[in-house]
């Protein structure tokens, strides 16, 4: 085994550990981040039955895209959208937006849809309310989710994403992916079925507060 499958197999052995201890019919995606990967190593990844991916920068999507067009992967955007490059964005037809962080922008990508499409996205919520990071505040997240579903049609609502609260403190980080998990229970009566929550440093806690959607980065693209 090369470093690529052994990462790939510890954290799949990872995450099926906590999804059992949490629930044994949950079905997890991983979604592998590589914004700070090659091509190569992508395709590397997907050899060993990798098949998600998620890009932060347009422009890094749209190159990882043109060079890996003869693969079927399926491409998710997890980083801020500028309002200035979502045509850029639309053009390359993600697989779902995971980071659609206010009404404001969800409006700005729906006008700009065109043939009739439906583009997938994720309400981002700022659980740990950090001024560092994007995202709608807990107590208004349901309200926003209800106006993205009921004003702009082009888009088609599948759930919500946040990042843990930046601390060493693991009762803050639970804390915050609670938050967003109640919140999504409350949503699904309104179609909601990606909780997008957990990263390389804190997926399993995550999953134990009910994540179905990971994005993995360094742990699995590690030499």
């Amino acid at each position: 085994m090369d470093n690529y499958e052994k990462n790939f197999d510890e954290v799949l052995q990872r995450v099926e550990k906590a999804r059992l201890q949490t629930n044994e019919y949950s079905i997890i995606k991983i979604v592998a981040v590589s914004k700070y990967s090659s091509a190569e190593e992508v395709k590397k990844l997907y050899q060993i039955g990798q098949r998600a991916f998620g890009e932060n920068r347009v422009q890094d999507l749209k190159q990882k895209i043109s060079e890996l067009e003869a693969l079927p992967l399926e491409w998710h955007f997890i980083g801020r959208l500028q309002k200035n490059k979502i045509n850029h964005l639309l053009e390359l037809s993600p697989t779902l937006i995971q980071s659609c962080d206010s009404y404001e922008l969800a409006d700005a990508i729906n006008k700009r849809v065109k043939n009739g499409k439906k583009v997938p996205v994720l309400l981002q919520i700022n659980s740990a309310k950090e001024k560092s990071k994007a995202g709608v505040m807990p107590e208004t997240a349901k309200e926003i989710y209800h106006q993205i579903k009921e004003e702009c049609p082009n888009l088609l609502l599948k759930g919500v994403m946040s990042i843990g609260a930046h601390s060493d403190n693991k009762k803050e980080i639970q804390k915050s992916f609670e938050t967003t998990y109640k919140i999504f229970e409350d949503l699904k009566p309104l179609g909601a079925t990606i909780c997008s929550m957990g990263m390389s440093n804190d997926f399993e806690l995550a999953i134990k507060c009910g994540s179905n959607m990971l994005r993995l980065g360094s742990i699995l693209f590690k030499n």
